[in-house]
């Protein structure tokens, strides 16, 4: 009988532990989205002084991929799921410590066409993934302001180990979180739109 009782204790203490956890993840991706939108803003200004500036005939080489620092992390831009209501900063460089803030790039780019993202399946960060069928809208905008349109493709299901599947996918970009339990990862794949 005390066995039980430590065992419930233990279950409702983790579930408290884990709620605890999700919301605090909510309300710092809450606070980093104006943020972001704040730099965006000021970046889009900024190049549009810069058009003013610009030598005809001369071709600037492509910049490179534009984060700013907020908290002592780099963020890329931000990610937008309107079925899902979520609007979300997406970090330049993953660990499982930045995951608890925020959605993070696993691999690749906009540019090179293979962005991944990676978040925690907290209900404000990837936990409702498993909801898309297919057809919704998703958008990516990055810290110049640029806006890469996607929609969902397919949802499936990966296994752990499946490195290979997750980057080699083919799609411009995918989305994924772990199930409840570790055990699977529930993936998402968009084409442009």
């Amino acid at each position: 009988m005390a066995v039980g009782v430590l065992l419930m204790t233990a279950a409702i203490g983790l579930l408290l532990y884990n709620r605890a956890e999700d919301r605090a993840a909510g309300e710092s991706v809450t606070g980093l989205v104006p943020q972001l939108r704040e730099e965006i803003a000021v970046r889009e200004s900024e190049a549009q002084e810069d058009l003013y500036f610009a030598v005809p005939g001369e071709e600037e080489p492509a910049p490179a991929e534009e984060t700013v620092l907020v908290d002592g992390y780099d963020y890329i831009g931000i990610l937008t799921i309107p079925a899902l209501g979520l609007e979300l900063p997406v970090m330049a460089d993953w660990d499982y410590p930045r995951l608890r803030i925020a959605p993070c790039r696993y691999m690749g780019s906009v540019e090179t066409d293979d962005l991944v993202i990676a978040a925690h399946n907290y209900s404000r960060h990837f936990g409702l993934l498993k909801n898309l069928a297919g057809g919704e809208d998703v958008s990516f905008t990055d810290m110049d302001g640029n806006v890469t349109r996607y929609i969902v493709a397919e949802t499936e299901i990966l296994q752990p180990t499946a490195i290979e599947e997750m980057a080699g996918s083919g799609y411009p970009l995918s989305l994924f979180t772990c199930t409840y339990g570790g055990k699977t990862r529930v993936t998402v794949r968009c084409d442009y739109k």
